[in-house]
């Protein structure tokens, strides 16, 4: 009769059943694919975004860099598709090694902290165009009843008032005093006033974002490839993350957001009902 032998003891020292506590570590197993995939750190930060300090930190399966465990996923999830894996795995082993997925609610004081600067009010141009006309109109119509010769006065509305009342003067591109309406900014402009609507084009560029509503529950998490768009809307607030800010355009309640984001940047912002505020 056998005493004292495991199931385990039956199989040989290489064929013994898979244990949790001998799986390899998220880190080297995002290094071991990189190396596999051909790719450097640098190729792997140029792709994502992710800066070179970061990445080299997950590798050692250091995660405070990140910036707390939302982050870290969604990093983890770049960086496995960056190397060609299935994310998945990662994310779980990661929830059981740090007590499950956090509820993304308390990041909300971090958001507000980095609001965004207030959009500086715009010169009311389309008031001083229909003021120009109605005074060249005036000048026409006192030029007419004071007997002038009417071939004379179509000359000078035809060669001399109303060019000078519709061309706009030349000048340099001014982000600030822009008179036209991008149309990109006039596609949101009947935005409801009882909700919150973000628009995020990529003109220059492809980059991961990352947006959440006001209950926490995720509205887009993946890259934007350049000349895509996303529009997201709650009643509340939207919550932001942006991979590589420099190279996106945000438009809130119908407004252009203009900063002057960093190239490569990570940014977390949140906007409300009331933004962009009038400064």
């Amino acid at each position: 009769m056998s005493i004292g032998n495991s199931p385990e003891d039956n199989f040989p020292e290489d064929k013994r059943p898979f244990e949790e506590d001998d799986r390899p570590s998220i880190g080297s197993v995002l290094r071991q694919a990189r190396i596999d995939a051909g790719l450097t750190v640098d190729d792997v930060s140029n792709a994502t975004r992710v800066r070179i300090a970061i990445v080299q930190a997950i590798e050692q399966d250091d995660f405070a860099a990140c910036g707390g465990d939302v982050y870290a996923r969604g990093h983890i999830r770049t960086l496995a598709r960056a190397v060609r894996i299935d994310p998945d795995p990662l994310l779980a082993q990661f929830a059981a090694e740090h007590g499950g997925r956090p509820a993304p609610t308390p990041a909300a004081p971090l958001f507000e902290a980095e609001r965004i600067r207030p959009e500086r009010q715009r010169p009311n141009w389309t008031a001083a165009m229909v003021a120009a006309i109605v005074a060249v109109i005036g000048f026409v119509g006192f030029t007419l009843v004071n007997g002038d010769d009417g071939a004379d006065a179509k000359t000078q509305v035809a060669e001399g008032s109303t060019p000078a009342a519709t061309k706009s003067p030349d000048r340099k591109p001014n982000k600030t005093a822009d008179p036209t309406p991008d149309p990109s900014d006039s596609a949101i402009a009947a935005a409801p006033q009882d909700k919150v609507t973000v628009k995020v084009t990529a003109p220059d560029g492809r980059s991961w974002i990352s947006a959440h509503d006001h209950n926490g529950r995720r509205l887009f998490d993946g890259f934007l490839e350049q000349g895509d768009s996303k529009t997201f809307q709650d009643k509340e607030k939207i919550d932001l993350v942006l991979g590589d800010a420099g190279a996106l355009q945000l438009y809130v309640n119908g407004k252009k957001i203009d900063d002057e984001f960093r190239p490569g940047g990570v940014e977390r912002l949140t906007y409300t009902k009331g933004d962009p505020e009038v400064g």
